[in-house]
């Protein structure tokens, strides 16, 4: 059943999860883009409650500090837009708190992604699905949101048939303390700490000079749930369960910015100057593509944009309709916490 109940102009915003690295991006990024707020609620677990935010100002809201309150169902009474970032338990447990409440959650977590009533949202590829919603919108993985900006404009070139992916994701997509680790492991190893006596915690491995090719957990068929996010996901968002994705994720040792190798393959002919102009007039793209004066995206340069960047754009030969490109995007900006306020915008009267 859809969501019938009415926005206000200026509605009150929860951002749930509140402390955690997202949670402070929901709270940047509604100050960049002045989110007509006219409260905004900073939510978090117990042991958080009576700590204060830095909040910069939106709306109504002035710039000062937010005071945190605790997570409780009756926080979000009154609540317009919860933005939701503390976790698939948290958000499960939340849920019916929340929408009884008559406030619409849009939520980062894995909870509700393929849930069928639940839209699986980004904003620049199908932001027409928000309008069936029943009180929540799922934000997609990361990975899947950059790959699926820069698919849409190609894909309304010619059908896609297939795409090969292959991620290199940087430590803060498993939290602040994956982004501790890669710091403290850099700084021992380079002092000639041992690898059995580094502290490994966030990941399976050393991250500190290294690639590991293991992203959430193995699943029967050899790939990781983050491939399998990938694959399902890309699928709901573009409306098309005919394309095929095959994916590698793999974790590397940079702090912010996720890249991606992507190899498509398109029902028709699509030539790399066709794709280009597309991409260049396209939402949310930035094409930074010239090989001669060595210009394409890379991770340690683009942290904290909110642009979904390409790049290495060229004819993939192997197959008989193929284009190649290089994606780079801030996974906690556009992977994150800008796709769920640019949700927020798409529910304004």
């Amino acid at each position: 059943m859809a969501w019938t109940k009415e926005m206000p102009a200026n509605p009150v915003v929860a951002v749930a999860g509140a402390t955690g690295a997202v949670g402070q991006e929901f709270l940047r990024v509604l100050h960049d883009v002045d989110f007509p707020a006219a409260e905004v609620r900073a939510l978090a677990s117990a042991r958080s409650a009576g700590k204060t935010v830095p909040f910069e100002g939106c709306g109504q809201v002035p710039a000062g500090e937010l005071t945190v309150q605790e997570m409780t169902p009756e926080a979000f009474e009154g609540v317009d837009i919860a933005l939701f970032s503390a976790g698939a338990g948290v958000s499960k447990a939340m849920r019916e708190a929340v929408t009884a409440a008559g406030a619409v959650m849009i939520d980062n977590s894995s909870a509700f992604r393929m849930d069928e009533d639940v839209p699986l949202v980004v904003p620049e590829v199908n932001p027409q699905d928000v309008a069936w919603h029943s009180g929540v919108i799922a934000n997609p993985n990361c990975s899947t949101i950059q790959m699926v900006v820069a698919l849409k404009p190609l894909y309304d070139l010619s059908p896609i048939k297939r795409v090969v992916v292959s991620t290199y994701q940087a430590a803060s997509g498993a939290g602040a303390p994956a982004m501790a680790e890669l710091f403290d492991q850099t700084r021992d190893y380079l002092n000639g700490t041992p690898d059995e006596e580094l502290t490994i915690e966030a990941f399976a491995h050393r991250i500190a000079f290294n690639t590991i090719p293991h992203i959430d957990v193995f699943m029967d068929d050899g790939s990781t749930k983050e491939e399998w996010k990938m694959v399902v996901e890309t699928k709901k968002i573009m409306n098309d369960p005919a394309i095929e994705v095959a994916a590698t994720c793999v974790r590397v040792p940079v702090l912010r910015c996720h890249g991606e190798s992507i190899n498509v393959e398109f029902a028709d002919e699509v030539t790399v100057e066709a794709a280009r102009a597309a991409l260049e007039v396209a939402p949310g793209v930035v094409v930074m593509d010239d090989t001669e004066n060595k210009v394409y995206p890379m991770p340690g340069l683009l942290a904290g944009t909110d642009g979904t960047f390409v790049g290495r754009l060229r004819k993939d030969p192997t197959v008989p309709h193929g284009i190649a490109f290089w994606d780079v995007a801030d996974q906690i900006r556009k992977g994150a916490a800008l796709n769920a306020v640019q949700i927020a915008q798409l529910l304004l009267p």
